[in-house]
C-alpha cells in the first residue's frame, strides 16, 4: 500500500503534466523533423566537412596565384593574395611543354572513355538483356576481378602491352583502362531498370539487338552513361603509376608524368607545382560541367533502383 502523502502527490503532479507535454511536443516533432538544436549540428558539420573538402584546393588555388615576394607559409601568409598574378602558369610552361602533355593525356583518357562507352554499354547490355548459358558465371567473374588490387595484376597488364608491342604508346597506356569491370556493372544494372515489356514490344517489331540498343537501352541509360564518362575520363587523366611504367620517351609522357620535373626542378618553389596542378584540374572540370546534368541524373536513378 503506498504511504506518500496527498500534498506531495499534489505537488507533483504540475510536474508530470509539464514531463507529459513535454513528450507529446517530442512526439508530434515526428521521426523526420529536427530541433533547432540538431539543425545547428547538421550546419556546423556541413560547415567542416565543406572546409575539409575543399580547403586543400583553395589553398593550391591561391599558392598558384602568389607572387614570388609573397610569403606562402608564414605567419603572414594568407589564403587571398595580396598581389595576384599568373606568372606562374607561364613558368610552368616554359620549364615543361604543357600542351604537348596535355594533348597526350586528351589522347588517353579519349580512348578510355570512348572504349568504356562502347565495349561497358555493349557488356552490360548484353548481360542484363541478353539470355545465354554462363551468364551469371560471367557477372560472377567480373566481381571477383574487381576484388584483386590494380596492382596484383600490373606485371601482367605490362608483359601483355609489350608482346602487343604498345609499349612506350599512348595506346599502351589506354589500352587497360578501355573496359573497366565497374563501369560494366553500371551498366548492366542501369539496362536491369527498363521494362521488360518495352523489349518484348520491339521483339515483336522486329527490333534486332542493335536497335534495341539504339532506340530503347541507350536513351534510358544516359544518366548512369554520364558516370562511367567522368569516372573513366578521371581515371585515366589522374593516372601517374601505369603512364610511369609504360612510357620511356618523354615526347610521350603524359601531363601526370611530366607534372614531376617541376618538383625536381624548382624543389624551392611550390607555386610553380600548385600552378601545374591547377592546369591538370581545368579539363576535369570542363569534362563535369558538359555532362554534369546527365550525371546528377543519373546518381539520382542508381539511389532510386538501389
Amino acid at each position: 500500500m503506498s504511504t506518500t502523502p496527498i500534498s506531495q502527490s499534489a505537488d507533483a503532479l504540475p510536474q508530470l503534466e509539464a514531463a507529459s507535454k513535454g513528450g507529446k511536443r517530442r512526439r508530434n516533432r515526428g521521426f523526420n523533423s529536427t530541433s533547432p538544436r540538431e539543425l545547428v549540428i547538421r550546419y556546423v558539420l556541413l560547415l567542416l566537412v565543406l572546409a575539409i573538402s575543399i580547403g586543400p584546393f583553395l589553398w593550391q588555388l591561391s599558392t598558384a596565384l602568389k607572387s614570388p615576394s609573397e610569403d606562402i607559409y608564414g605567419a603572414s601568409s594568407g589564403l587571398i593574395p595580396q598581389n595576384p598574378t599568373g606568372d606562374n602558369f607561364g613558368r610552368v610552361n616554359d620549364a615543361i611543354p604543357v600542351l604537348k602533355y596535355i594533348g597526350n593525356s586528351v589522347i588517353v583518357a579519349a580512348l578510355v572513355v570512348f572504349g568504356n562507352i562502347i565495349g561497358c554499354t555493349m557488356a552490360g547490355f548484353a548481360l542484363a538483356r541478353l539470355k545465354f548459358r554462363g551468364r551469371n558465371l560471367v557477372i560472377g567473374l567480373i566481381l571477383a576481378t574487381m576484388v584483386l588490387p590494380g596492382e596484383a595484376t600490373i606485371i601482367a597488364q605490362y608483359v601483355t602491352v609489350k608482346q602487343l608491342g604498345f609499349a612506350d604508346t599512348l595506346l599502351g597506356v589506354a589500352l587497360p583502362g578501355m573496359l573497366g569491370m565497374i563501369n560494366v556493372l553500371l551498366m548492366w544494372n542501369a539496362f536491369r531498370g527498363i521494362p521488360e515489356e518495352i523489349d518484348q514490344a520491339a521483339i515483336v517489331d522486329g527490333a534486332n539487338v542493335w536497335q534495341r540498343i539504339r532506340y530503347i537501352g541507350f536513351p534510358a541509360v544516359k544518366g548512369s552513361l554520364a558516370i562511367v564518362v567522368i569516372f573513366a575520363f578521371i581515371g585515366a587523366w589522374d593516372d601517374f603509376l601505369w603512364p610511369l611504367i609504360v612510357l620511356t620517351t618523354p615526347d610521350n609522357f603524359t601531363l601526370t608524368i611530366g607534372l614531376q620535373y617541376l618538383k625536381g626542378t624548382f624543389s624551392n618553389d611550390p607555386r610553380l607545382i600548385a600552378a601545374g596542378a591547377m592546369i591538370a584540374f581545368i579539363p576535369i572540370a570542363i569534362v563535369f560541367i558538359a555532362v554534369q546534368r546527365w550525371f546528377f541524373r543519373g546518381v539520382g536513378e542508381g539511389a532510386v533502383k538501389g
